[in-house]
């Protein structure tokens, strides 16, 4: 792991050397802060980004969101930290400007924080049968353009 500001960000496995990813970190974009929910582009190991809308709780100037460690965007964030996040739909549709950010997968001690953050902001996610399958947290910082 190496770090950045405050983030830590995992080393690729076959480099023994830390990469060093020289971003300044932001605050949250307005168009974004407030959003109920934002798409979160993460990158393929080709280079494609793939687009999902999440729910998101804000904390600190960052951002953090509950998923499976079995899905597409989680082994993605874990190849790459690189995203991009944007004001959008409930469907997805994109209403705003995209911002560069970075992600990093939180330790499990940090989850009962994050869900509890995301359940003060969306009633559903109150429903324990809806997250049945989520073990995994992230932080999305923003970054400087």
């Amino acid at each position: 792991m190496i770090l950045l500001g405050s983030t830590f960000l995992p080393l690729p496995p076959e480099i023994g050397l830390p990469i060093v990813y020289n971003m300044p970190m932001a605050s949250i974009p307005a168009e974004v802060h407030g959003q109920r929910y934002i798409s979160l582009a993460t990158f393929r190991k080709n280079g494609v980004a793939v687009y999902t809308p999440i729910w998101f709780a804000e904390d600190n100037n960052k951002l953090y969101l509950m998923t499976s460690s079995k899905t597409g965007k989680y082994k993605r964030i874990r190849n790459n930290p690189r995203v991009k996040i944007a004001p959008c739909t409930i469907r997805g549709k994109i209403t705003g400007p995209e911002f560069p950010a970075t992600a990093r997968i939180l330790l499990p001690e940090e989850f009962a924080r994050v869900r509890r953050m995301i359940s003060a902001k969306y009633w559903l996610a109150r429903v324990p049968f809806l997250w049945r399958n989520t073990d995994a947290t992230i932080e999305i910082t923003p970054v400087s353009a």
